[in-house]
């Protein structure tokens, strides 16, 4: 993709290593930067009509099967900073398959950028033949650490397709993407998906456990700057910081949009034959209010696309959670689905009034994301404007520090005559300090139907409680439940919503 650079007069290029280069390609000269940088180039960007990525590619890379994609890798010995004593290794990914575009790279050192020159030098092609064209390009790249012990640099996050791009932290594997924004998401005139072209990637400091990556977005509607700061370790952390101007109003944008993967659990088993009890990246969004209250929502593979909307002003964070972490729970020897990492949002600053976006769609599979969530202000990013989001993204195991409440850990439903049984499993420390009078109490809601036979217990073999209750649907299409677990006024747990479809 072509990218407008800004000129640097008086540098020598004596300052810069020696960049990966092929023979016969024009090198873009080495350029100034600063953070500031991509946000002028996409301001700039703004006031032009938008021009589409160039994904063209010679032949047979225009059409490469998943195999034969899968078949071109890069050369590890060949890794931009490797053996300089760095606590990060840089790999890049070849164009083909499903990603097309072209994408510029350029290594930042000392406030000075130079391009990340292509070469097919840089891979090994397998069955596929080698490439004649030496300025193919690159689709993306990972960046790889020191994760799981001292000696092997771990893959721990990449860059690749679109504007999506996922992290792991120590001990998981790939699951749930994020994107950098998300516009006309379940829209039924389709959506629009904006695409990083470009980034600057800043060579870390000796010692120094962090990584910066800066993003040039655009798309038809919007273009932006998208500013990552990278932790690595127990639970990776990325600081972000985006910034947009919309060429159009966008009434319809996703900030800081997640993306996953729900086929089925033991709260949705109809016309599933499987020998695993689940499959899932994510069971679950969780959402932290700006008025304190968390809500639990266990996610679904509707037959219809669902569209749920949680309301908030100032959100504390939200995010799509693997909460069940045991083998038994998946018995997948291959995908180790409880080892998939949960994202949490963590807003920095006030985002003002909007809401919590969840869509389901409906999915036959587990190689099909059909989970997104976002946030979406209340009032529309309008032309010509400038729209910052500070947030951090947490790529974790654990559930995020949140409001103290007992969770509402497994969620099961099945048939009961012509009604529906749900079970609920309850678990946490104000569960497990309940002991004598009062007791505590159930309680339940639904805005269609009724609910029947509640019944709430403490289970012994979990050391938390269990709810229980009927939904006689009375011919509703859609039912929102509600439950929660409370002593006297004051609520034990989290709040669980759930929304049932026949």
């Amino acid at each position: 993709m072509q990218r407008r650079t800004l000129l640097l007069a008086g540098v020598s290029l004596t300052m810069f290593p020696p960049p990966l280069r092929a023979a016969g390609t024009t090198p873009q000269p080495p350029t100034a930067f600063d953070p500031g940088v991509p946000r002028r180039i996409a301001q700039e960007l703004a006031q032009k009509p938008f021009q589409a990525p160039n994904g063209n590619l010679p032949e047979p890379f225009a059409h490469l099967t998943y195999d034969q994609y899968r078949d071109i890798r890069f050369d590890p010995q060949r890794a931009l900073w490797r053996d300089q004593g760095l606590l990060f290794t840089l790999q890049l990914f070849h164009r083909g398959f499903l990603y097309t575009n072209r994408v510029d790279l350029f290594e930042v050192v000392g406030g000075v950028a130079q391009q990340i020159r292509y070469s097919p030098d840089l891979f090994t092609f397998g069955a596929n033949a080698r490439p004649s064209d030496d300025d193919i390009g690159f689709a993306g790249f990972r960046i790889h650490t020191p994760l799981n012990r001292p000696d092997y640099y771990d893959e721990v996050a990449a860059f690749l397709g679109a504007s999506y791009f996922r992290a792991v932290a120590k001990g998981q594997g790939y699951g749930l993407s994020a994107r950098g924004l998300a516009i006309g998401t379940a829209d039924p005139s389709g959506e629009e998906f904006p695409v990083f072209k470009t980034f600057w990637i800043e060579r870390p400091r000796p010692g120094v456990d962090a990584i910066v990556v800066n993003a040039l977005l655009d798309s038809k509607s919007t273009s932006g700057a998208v500013r990552f700061t990278i932790r690595p370790g127990a639970s990776t952390i990325f600081d972000v910081e985006a910034t947009f101007y919309p060429r159009t109003d966008i009434a319809d944008a996703g900030i800081a949009p997640l993306t996953s993967m729900f086929e089925f659990d033991g709260n949705n088993r109809y016309e599933v034959d499987d020998y695993r009890p689940a499959v899932h990246d994510s069971d679950g969004l969780l959402v932290w209010t700006g008025q304190n209250e968390q809500i639990w929502r266990p996610l679904n593979n509707p037959h219809d696309l669902q569209l749920s909307t949680f309301s908030d002003v100032n959100p504390r964070g939200f995010g799509l959670m693997q909460r069940k972490r045991s083998f038994t729970q998946y018995d997948d020897l291959e995908a180790h689905y409880e080892r998939r990492p949960s994202l949490w949002v963590e807003p920095i600053g006030d985002w003002g009034e909007g809401a919590i976006r969840l869509i389901e769609i409906p999915t036959g599979g587990e190689i099909h994301d059909n989970i997104v969530a976002f946030w979406r202000p209340a009032q529309p990013l309008k032309a010509k404007g400038e729209y910052r989001f500070t947030y951090r993204l947490h790529w974790t195991a654990a559930a995020p520090p949140g409001t103290g409440m007992a969770q509402i850990v497994d969620t099961r439903s099945g048939a009961k005559d012509k009604n529906r049984l749900f079970v609920l499993e309850a678990a946490g420390e104000r569960l497990k300090q309940l002991t004598g009078d009062p007791k505590p109490q159930l309680e339940a809601s639904a805005d269609h139907g009724k609910l029947l036979n509640q019944v709430l217990e403490p289970n012994p073999e979990t050391g938390g409680w269990r709810a229980s209750f009927e939904l006689a649907p009375e011919g509703a299409k859609v039912v929102e439940l509600r439950a929660r677990i409370k002593l006297g006024d004051a609520p034990l747990t989290e709040t669980w919503t759930y929304r049932w479809t026949p």
